[in-house]
């Protein structure tokens, strides 16, 4: 199914793992390859912030497989979301990359400070933060629980950091919203998995609820489903 601003234009064979097109801006139209519950939402909704066109292609990282049957391995060599084809074919892997292209490729969309400034080298200091101390390393499922438990520990202290500069501010780079936050939500959607109860620092609980109240972040959720 294509869909443009919510209106069915076109019917096509369904498929459970092929997300519907959003046509907004003809002018740039990208392709991202995610996987529902993975770190790809943070693109997705920055597309949907921005107002890009794109189409959304799920992808079975263990089979290797796209919805459309595609050999993953093809697009992305390293195997794993998120993967951004662009509007000329070009490929872009890594999280952090492919936010701030997709930021800069619509600046009137202000989701990143001005490349060069010094609240740039602000995002980019969340955005590695993000990337390494909270992002990885959740130990596998059959990891010892002593082990579990001590990057649990370590993981709160880490919340207790971002908690207490969000009592600062609505966001993370200030009263704006940026790719950031859109990256720093989508890693907070893991935290009850994670054995992490929000509720324990209120700013960190309340900024989470306001980026889940976002339209685009409402839309993002539901097509992933």
């Amino acid at each position: 199914m294509i869909v443009r601003s919510g209106i069915r234009l076109e019917s096509a064979p369904e498929h459970p793992f092929i997300a519907s097109r959003i046509q907004r801006d003809a002018e740039v139209h990208v392709k991202l390859y995610f996987k529902s519950g993975s770190c790809s939402l943070s693109p997705h909704i920055v597309l949907r912030e921005a107002g890009f066109a794109f189409d959304l292609i799920a992808v079975d990282t263990k089979a290797g497989k796209t919805a459309t049957g595609e050999d993953f391995k093809k697009i992305n060599p390293k195997g794993y979301v998120p993967v951004l084809q662009l509007d000329d074919g070009q490929v872009l892997t890594e999280g952090v990359a492919i936010v701030q292209y997709l930021a800069d490729r619509k600046p009137e969309s202000q989701l990143a400070p001005k490349a060069g400034s010094m609240e740039r080298y602000r995002l980019i200091e969340w955005l590695n933060y993000i990337s390494t101390e909270l992002h990885k390393g959740t130990p596998p499922a059959n990891a010892p629980p002593e082990v579990k438990e001590a990057v649990r520990e370590a993981r709160v202290a880490k919340y207790g950091f971002v908690a207490d500069h969000l009592a600062k501010g609505q966001f993370l780079l200030g009263e704006r919203f940026t790719v950031a936050d859109a990256y720093l939500f989508t890693v907070l959607t893991w935290s009850k998995n994670r054995g992490i109860e929000l509720e324990r620092w209120p700013p960190l609980k309340g900024y989470f609820d306001r980026i889940a109240a976002r339209p685009a972040v409402r839309d993002a959720l539901a097509a992933e489903r």
